[in-house]
């Protein structure tokens, strides 16, 4: 891990996972491309409606004030978590839909 992804990693760990977790959620580092973080919410967070919310008040609100020098913008990447991949095989499985 290079010097930088450990500075925005330490303000993740300070500044955001604390929200995030005290709602269920976590937040992963997809990957950074020039002054950009691409981040995956998990947990709690994953799909959440207010995901975008969540990002500008909380994600890139921090790391733009405590990086400006490496962290421009902060995108969301949408996944589906594999507990939400099994429950909807499950629905289908069990229901023939």
């Amino acid at each position: 891990m290079t010097e930088d992804m450990k500075r925005i990693e330490a303000v993740l760990d300070e500044r955001v996972r604390p929200s995030l977790r005290a709602h269920g959620g976590e937040i992963e580092v997809d990957h950074w491309e020039n002054g950009v973080l691409y981040v995956k919410l998990l947990g709690q967070c994953a799909g959440c409606p207010s995901a975008d919310l969540t990002n500008e008040t909380i994600v890139e609100a921090e790391l733009t004030a405590a990086l400006p020098e490496l962290v421009r913008r902060v995108s969301v990447v949408q996944t589906v978590s594999d507990e939400l991949w099994e429950q909807a095989k499950r629905l289908l499985r069990d229901h023939h839909l």
